[in-house]
């Protein structure tokens, strides 16, 4: 859909501010710069996407054509304690060389929020396919268009992917993703002190499910496994966050901003739990070649990445943080107008998976 920006927003003299200021940082010595195609997905809470190509004659006579895509972090409308845009960049930049990571390359940073009211990157349009959540790529689109083959190659290359983000060892990167904590700790520990803060600061704002998630945190802090593993973490690994090309081959991994360092366990268990929350949870039955819960922690060892025997755990962690999110995103859209009934509808499905975690997690304790 068209989309008109305003500034702090992207919307309003946007176009004006960013034909003022981009000319000289991505086309010095050129002429004739002009934006078009000024779109933007209706969607985004933790941060504002546009896409727009950028065009203009070089400094050697020749014409010259961009595809970009500009990311605003966000101000009014936040899901998480520290908004960063310029990090989720960074991040990128330094897994670029990670052999089998494709990331979009990154064109530029602005960590003022003098030009757009917010700090912003800028990055190059990558070519390929994202499958949906709304509506889930389980039951509607081009998911669903694809042969059972397709559909079990996409999803292998999608978890080779997920193999490649943990087998990235680089000392800069790993201290990078630390954020300065102290590495004596364990990287576990470290992310559950970093839980526990967001759990505080969100707690006001939790509306379905506040008796489940108080026990899923008390849970969650008592019965942590001992690790000392540490790795790159993702944060929010899933298929709906990659970009497929035709022949199904991974052509980019997005949306870093909860990117930290932990065990792998992490990252699986929030796979786990979001491919459940986008099926079953929404009583839909897995597409041919797509495998369960189960298959897919055997397909993720098969092509060389280490999990432990029980990510139950790590599947309550992700329900969790996921009631959070969605119950902060009910809050903000009642604010913006949207009926309450509906809003809070948003975080049943996440506070249901974490009850049905908490169940299995209790029963493995006692078998």
């Amino acid at each position: 859909m068209s989309y008109t920006p305003t500034r702090g927003d992207l919307g309003g003299n946007a176009r004006d501010l960013l034909l003022a200021w981009l000319p000289e940082r991505i086309a010095p010595g050129g002429s004739g710069f002009a934006i078009s195609d000024f779109s933007s997905p209706d969607a985004g809470y933790s941060g504002k996407t546009v896409f727009f190509t950028a065009d203009w004659t070089n400094a050697e006579g020749g014409r010259a054509h961009e595809d970009l895509v500009l990311r605003l972090q966000a101000s009014e409308h936040q899901l998480f304690t520290e908004p960063d845009a310029p990090r989720q960049a960074e991040i990128m930049e330094l897994l670029k060389d990670a052999p089998g990571v494709e990331v979009p390359e990154i064109v530029l940073i602005e960590r003022s929020s003098a030009v757009l009211g917010a700090p912003f990157y800028l990055m190059r349009r990558t070519i390929g396919r994202t499958p949906s959540d709304v509506p889930s790529w389980h039951k509607r689109g081009w998911t669903t268009e694809l042969t059972a083959q397709q559909r079990t190659t996409m999803f292998d290359n999608a978890l080779r992917s997920l193999v490649a983000v943990h087998a990235v060892d680089a000392p800069e990167t790993i201290e990078f993703l630390r954020k300065g904590a102290d590495p004596s700790t364990s990287a576990l520990t470290r992310y559950l002190a970093d839980l526990r803060e967001w759990y505080e600061w969100a707690r006001d704002d939790i509306i379905v499910g506040t008796d489940t998630l108080a026990t899923a945190y008390r849970v969650i802090m008592s019965t942590a496994p001992e690790t000392d593993h540490e790795g790159v973490v993702w944060g929010d690994a899933r298929v709906g966050n990659m970009a497929f090309a035709d022949d199904m081959s991974v052509t980019a991994l997005y949306d870093w901003e909860t990117a930290t360092t932990g065990p792998a366990e992490i990252d699986l268990g929030w796979w786990l739990m979001f491919e459940e929350f986008l099926c079953e949870g929404l009583s839909f039955s897995r597409p041919s070649g797509i495998p369960d819960s189960q298959g897919t922690v055997a397909r993720y060892r098969e092509l060389g990445g280490c999990v432990d025997d029980d990510i139950t755990y790590y599947k309550l962690v992700a329900a969790f943080v996921l009631s959070l999110i969605n119950n902060r995103l009910a809050a903000l859209l009642t604010r913006d107008g949207l009926d309450p009934e509906i809003a809070h509808s948003y975080p049943v499905t996440s506070v249901e998976l974490t009850s049905k975690y908490l169940a299995e997690l209790s029963l493995g304790e006692l078998s």
